[in-house]
């Protein structure tokens, strides 16, 4: 009975240190803010010269404020106009002294929807292809494009690099609505097939601790917070049963 209480007692240590030794990075996930091609409800893919809207400009600005001061160890933004776009304003303001490393990001990039770019989504989604998109995407190669499967393999790398640069840091990736939900679904151990179940909204911030190997989901597609509170929330990857106690609060009683 005290060798099985012994190991017991060793066995909850043994967690407890790993929990706690774990070092964990946050992810902060922004989609591009609303573009013309949004406005005219296209598919604008990879297609060069996709500007944000009169609407997401607005948003662009607004990110300044929301973003903050936050201390970015890396930004890594998708090439796409849209996305350069959207993160400038931040990038031009006097919060963005403290970012670590800058880069284009070709891993981020949006989707290649091959023939489909540059079309209506209200004819497209008259389209045979467009079902399985929606129940079936891990099986959907977009006609002279790109697979799903493909586009979420190269985010990973990514998302992978970022876990392996700079741990225990705070980190902006600007990327596009499919590829942040492919990621999401990544992380939180989704099938890719389900991932069309998530919402991301332009402009919106996903936040995601990340240790290399679990994750756990901070914010989800958020269009108002300021990222200041959720950069200072403590970061642990320890289990919670009944879905914890929240955070402490600062404030006088």
């Amino acid at each position: 009975m005290l060798r099985t209480l012994a190991s017991e007692i060793w066995k909850g240590l043994h967690y407890y240190f790993r929990d706690s030794l774990r070092v964990v990075s946050r992810i902060f996930l922004l989609r591009h803010a609303h573009s013309v091609a949004n406005d005219a409800g296209i598919l604008a893919g990879q297609l060069p010269g996709v500007s944000l809207s009169e609407k997401g400009r607005e948003q662009a600005k607004g990110l300044v404020d929301r973003i903050g001061g936050v201390n970015f160890a890396s930004v890594r933004v998708s090439p796409m106009q849209r996305c350069q776009e959207t993160i400038d304003p931040w990038l031009q303001s006097k919060f963005a002294s403290g970012i670590g490393d800058y880069l284009l990001d070709d891993q981020i990039i949006e989707m290649d929807y091959g023939k489909w770019s540059g079309k209506k989504l209200s004819k497209l989604s008259k389209e045979k292809l467009w079902r399985e998109i929606q129940n079936n995407p891990s099986k959907v190669t977009f006609p002279q494009g790109e697979k799903f499967t493909s586009m979420q393999k190269r985010a990973i790398k990514s998302l992978d690099s970022v876990a392996q640069e700079r741990r225990s840091s705070n980190h902006l990736l600007v990327s596009h609505g499919d590829v942040i939900k492919a990621m999401i679904a990544h992380l939180l151990k989704m099938k890719l097939d389900n991932f069309q179940s998530l919402i991301v909204d332009p402009a919106s911030i996903t936040v995601i601790d990340f240790d290399g190997e679990s994750a756990r989901l901070i914010a989800y597609n958020d269009t108002s917070s300021k990222c200041e509170k959720f950069a200072q929330a403590p970061k642990s990857m320890k289990a919670l049963l009944g879905g914890g106690a929240g955070s402490k609060s600062r404030g006088r009683r």
